[in-house]
């Protein structure tokens, strides 16, 4: 018994022609997309190659140059500059030390000075609230702790269900 193959003259051409589309589909979509596929290939081999920083020379201070003596004119003011603003009061150079003793893996360096920092009130940190939620908790003062002024077995019996868990609901259960 032989093997009946199931192509004939017809078929044969069909599969023929979905090759050659399929095949000109393929040069159609390379022709309009293939340069912006080439750009992106391009931009992500640039990103993955390392970033190449100048070298810093230090720069020698720069002199005055001498004015000359022989004519005496009124020289302007200097103008003062501006001392950078900060929103963030300074910090102590004893909590600045933190951040150079040891690794935030054990404990210390950045962990343990951002642990202390924490700590401080936001009226020691920040000269003026930053954002509209600091003002919610700007100069409140320590927390209050307060007791809780209740005997035990008060807040047992109104923790449990009376009638057990799966019995009617009782009137008095209900909180409404």
């Amino acid at each position: 018994m032989s093997r009946q193959l199931n192509m004939d003259t017809l078929r044969q051409n069909f599969w023929k022609e979905e090759y050659l589309r399929e095949k000109m589909l393929r040069c159609e979509w390379y022709r309009k997309y293939g340069s912006m596929v080439k750009a992106k290939q391009k931009a992500k081999a640039v990103a993955r190659l390392p970033l190449k920083l100048p070298a810093l020379y230090p720069q020698a201070p720069l002199l005055p140059a001498p004015a000359p003596k022989a004519a005496p004119s009124r020289a302007p003011s200097p103008v003062q500059e501006a001392p950078i603003q900060s929103e963030m009061c300074p910090v102590l150079p004893a909590i600045r030390a933190l951040l150079y003793e040891g690794i935030s893996h054990d404990s210390q360096g950045r962990h343990r000075y951002l642990n202390t920092r924490k700590l401080d009130l936001p009226e020691k940190r920040y000269l003026f609230p930053i954002t509209t939620n600091f003002t919610y908790g700007w100069q409140l003062g320590p927390p209050v702790k307060q007791e809780l002024v209740s005997c035990k077995m008060c807040r047992i019996d109104s923790f449990f269900r009376k009638n057990g868990v799966f019995a009617l609901l009782d009137p008095r259960d209900l909180a409404l």
